[in-house]
């Protein structure tokens, strides 16, 4: 047995021959970080529930990452059309995907139209009810519930109102508006029975037809309001010539690839179109229209 003094002599030549410590300081590299790259937000209007939107979207913006290069950019979506107003009013993003009431507000706040999103004729609010619903006409409305997205949804809430106010029913009157916040949501409502009719228009409702076949077997569309200017793609003033021209051509050219047509109809988007400001400007007249017969928008573009 070693004796005690022995093994405490071991135990210091041990500790001896240990590597120094060394205090913690900042550490060197040879190379530079990466700069950060220049992000570009590009926020879609609430087409269908934030996370149906990121899931048709998002390929999208990887497309556009992909074949951009030097910049990133980025998909926002809202909770509700009002969350996404608020942002346009804000100049939070360097693009937009506004409706076409959206798009005549953006434009006075710096914002400027590059493309029409999918075909002007698919545009149009579609009225939904279940299949075993007795309503037939549009005066079969009065005294029921019909469900909206937003008071601020063109062609879910402003044309299919336009359309029943020419078609024998008081808006004002004698119906119950409800605006429960989604497309989803005013067709769901008509579903579960606690409306009577919900407005939505055409991509929602293909949409809600490939997520929820057996919901929507149960229900049909009863009429159409006609059709109008698509949704646009907008982008901030202050956005660089090259990075705006780069966007624009991706997106003409999506139906001319293989990739870009899958991505198109995840969007249920037929197409993108050239389009400028100008090609908006019957939006304002629409309005002024919908609010001398129908009744006055809590926000005016």
């Amino acid at each position: 047995m070693l004796k005690r003094t022995h093994v405490f002599a071991l135990l210091f030549l041990a500790a001896c021959e240990q590597a120094p410590q060394q205090a913690e300081g900042p550490r060197y590299s040879g190379t530079p970080d990466k700069p950060a790259l220049a992000t570009y937000r590009l926020a879609v209007h609430p087409l269908h529930n934030p996370r149906k939107l990121v899931a048709d979207y998002q390929p999208l913006i990887d497309y556009l990452n992909r074949h951009i290069q030097g910049i990133q950019f980025e998909l926002e979506a809202s909770r509700d059309y009002q969350a996404y107003e608020a942002k346009v009013r804000a100049r939070e993003a360097e693009f937009l995907l506004p409706n076409p009431w959206q798009t005549a507000d953006a434009m006075k706040l710096g914002y400027h139209v590059i493309a029409m999103a999918g075909d002007a004729s698919d545009f149009k609010g579609v009225f939904v009810v279940r299949r075993d619903s007795p309503i037939s006409v549009p005066t079969d409305l009065k005294g029921k519930v019909v469900s909206y997205p937003s008071p601020t949804a063109l062609a879910a809430t402003i044309m299919p109102q336009l359309y029943l106010q020419t078609h024998g029913v008081n808006v004002n009157m004698e119906i119950e508006n409800r605006y429960v916040g989604s497309q989803e949501s005013s067709i769901m409502n008509v579903y579960l029975k606690q409306a009577d009719a919900g407005a939505t228009w055409t991509a929602p409702w293909r949409a809600f037809q490939k997520e929820h076949p057996q919901e929507a077997a149960q229900m049909k569309v009863i009429w159409e309001t006609p059709s109008f200017i698509n949704n646009s793609v907008m982008v901030r003033d202050d956005v660089p010539a090259a990075v705006r021209e780069g966007v624009r051509a991706l997106l003409m050219g999506l139906d001319r690839t293989p990739e870009g047509r899958v991505i198109l109809s995840d969007m249920e988007t037929a197409r993108f179109h050239a389009a400028a400001d100008a090609d908006y400007l019957p939006v304002r007249e629409y309005i002024q229209s919908f609010e001398r017969i129908v009744h006055p928008l809590q926000v005016k573009p």
